[in-house]
């Protein structure tokens, strides 16, 4: 028997419903649909803010957007929580260096897996902000 096989998530239609009416009440309430992206170079020009923020004064991105905690900020952490959450509630909660399906075709190694995620977590970023997102 797998171990994937004892784990019992949320309802896949329940949580995209309510991901839903979470995406209608931002539009509704804020205005803007909800991203993740923007926070991230937002997160960075905080971090860069601490050690040198003469240079983020000068840089153009932050001249137009200046770092600062706004509703996408707290969405990206609620994030974090809520996906806490939801596997806690699901007791599908689970520390795991390499997911079984990677495991199965490439090997225990957490080397080539982090590797493989920072690249196209990169990649993924990049394709985001170029978009404009």
């Amino acid at each position: 028997m797998n171990a994937n096989e004892n784990l019992k998530g949320w309802n896949p239609y329940v949580a995209g419903a309510l991901t839903g009416l979470l995406l209608v009440l931002s539009v509704w309430v804020a205005g803007k649909y909800f991203g993740a992206s923007t926070t991230f170079v937002t997160s960075a020009g905080f971090v860069e803010s601490t050690f040198s923020p003469e240079r983020v004064a000068q840089m153009e991105y932050f001249t137009k957007h200046l770092p600062k905690i706004d509703w996408q900020w707290v969405f990206v952490v609620g994030i974090f929580f809520g996906s806490l959450i939801a596997s806690a509630t699901s007791r599908s909660f689970r520390w795991q260096g390499v997911p079984g399906m990677w495991e199965g075709r490439f090997g225990p190694s957490m080397t080539p897996r982090a590797i493989t995620a920072f690249f196209g977590g990169a990649i993924a970023m990049f394709g985001a902000r170029l978009a404009d997102g």
